[in-house]
Order: C-alpha cells, then structure tokens, then sequence
C-alpha cells in the first residue's frame, strides 16, 4: 500500500503538532504534484513560499531547508503523488509575532491527481480575495461559492472583482485563446505556479501572449478558455455564467506541450 505522510519540520508530525492548526487560519501553502520523485516549477513553488512568508511573517525560511523538508516527505512515499507544504507561525493567528519568532513548515503527501476531464461551467461571482496574491488557507469563499455554483447547476465558480473584471475561479487560474495568442485576466488573483510554468514555456515556444481586462461581455469575441492548477495545464471550460464558449482542442493541446516542455526537477 502506498505511504502518506504528514510531517513537521521533517519528521511525522503528532497530534499535539497538528491540534493547533486544526483551528487556525493564519498560514500559506503551496500544492504540487510529484511524478517520479520530481517536481515541475521547484523554482516558482520555493519563490512563493519565500514571498508569502516575507508577507505575512515578516521572515522566510530559507529555500535549502525546504527543499530538506520536501524530500524527507517524498523519501517516505511513493513515486507519484500530491504533495502540500504549509507554513504557519508557531506563535499561532491573533498574535503579532516579531521577526524573531521563525515560521515552521508542515508537509503533506497523498495521492496523485490529474484533476478533472471537463468541460466545465462556471457560475460567475463577484468576489475578491484578502491578500489576493497569496496562495493562504482560511478560504471560505471558495468552497462557499463552489457549492452555490453546483447548487445552482454549475460545475464551479469564477470570479469578477466590483470592476465586473474576470480574475481566477475557485481553486483555479483562467486562459483565454483569441484565436492566435492566449489571452490571460488582468486582475488581483494568485498567479498560480502552472500558470508561470506554461507563461514561460509559451514564451520559449514563441507563442503570443498577453495581459488585458476580460469581463464578462468580452467572452463572445474569444475562441476558448481553460482553468488550470496544480492538478493540470488546462480544463476547457464551455460556459462562463450565460455566456458560451466554443470548443479549442487546439489551445489544450498547446497548453498541454508547454507545461510538458519543463523539466522535471527533483528537490
């Protein structure tokens, strides 16, 4: 059987390791999937741990400890799995704890996931996110907004900010084809690390892009649109709110070649 862990600062974590942050929401993570061991984007998941904790702690812990933490996690499992590392102070929410006090790091391994087939309809909802460009737990809005949009015969829910401008969906980045270039939302949203991964290989594929306000009464003039995360480079997405979007085998397959085109890195 395969083994999962859950591991603080290395090593199994224990309960009285765990109870704290089973009621706390003050804390960033980033998610990955590992594929023989190795990770695509090593560089962009250590970068957002390193800024978020600047961000919210004031002090980050240094990328050689937490690529450390990452392989005792990796060692203990199988080859191909989904890996989460949070970081959390130990001072706990509620708290202003100074610089002095160092962030602490709790990995977590379980099976791997490609995500889902799709095609997918999104429920539109105007919402924002606190601190938009952290990837931080304490999300209700998500899953809130998630299960208004299945209830309402959706497959999920993306998101406008009070401008009416499209940003990301609920665990997902958006894209967008026009036909010749992608076309990704100007707005505040987590730029997720799937997101710089295909950015960058566009750019080495020399695949136009570029970043424009999408809105809602811009989707009739665009060619297809996809959610990507962790999980996968692209979802096709046929329909945001009322308005329907055309399939684009074509735009997968060029998202798909440019997530494939980054090596695989082991921590």
């Amino acid at each position: 059987m395969p083994s999962f862990v859950v591991q603080r600062g290395g090593r199994a974590a224990t309960a009285g390791d765990l109870t704290p942050l089973a009621f706390a929401g003050y804390a960033h993570f980033t998610a990955m999937q590992v594929r023989g061991g190795r990770v695509r984007g090593l560089d962009l998941h250590l970068e957002r741990l390193r800024t978020a904790s600047e961000k919210m702690f004031g002090r980050a812990i240094a990328d050689d400890r937490i690529r450390d933490f990452l392989r005792a996690a990796l060692e203990a499992g199988p080859a191909d799995l989904s890996l989460t590392a949070t970081v959390y102070s130990p001072a706990g929410e509620f708290t202003v704890a100074g610089a002095e006090v160092e962030p602490e790091v709790l990995v977590r391994t379980g099976p791997a996931a490609t995500g889902p087939q799709g095609p997918l309809s999104l429920a539109v909802v105007e919402h924002e996110r606190t601190l938009p460009a952290v990837k931080h737990v304490g999300e209700v809005g998500k899953t809130y907004f998630l299960r208004e949009a299945v209830g309402q015969g959706f497959d999920d829910a993306a998101f406008v900010d009070r401008r009416g401008r499209l940003s990301e969906a609920s665990i997902w980045n958006l894209a967008f084809w026009d036909g010749s270039a992608v076309v990704w939302p100007e707005a505040g949203m987590l730029g997720g690390t799937t997101m710089g991964i295909v950015r960058r290989q566009l750019d080495g594929l020399g695949v136009p892009q570029r970043v424009q306000e999408v809105t809602v009464a811009d989707l009739p003039a665009l060619a297809g649109g996809v959610v990507m995360n962790s999980w996968t480079p692209g979802v096709a997405v046929h329909r945001i709110g009322p308005v329907p979007l055309p399939d684009a085998p074509g735009f997968l397959a060029l998202l798909r070649r440019a997530y494939e085109a980054e090596p695989l890195v082991a921590p």
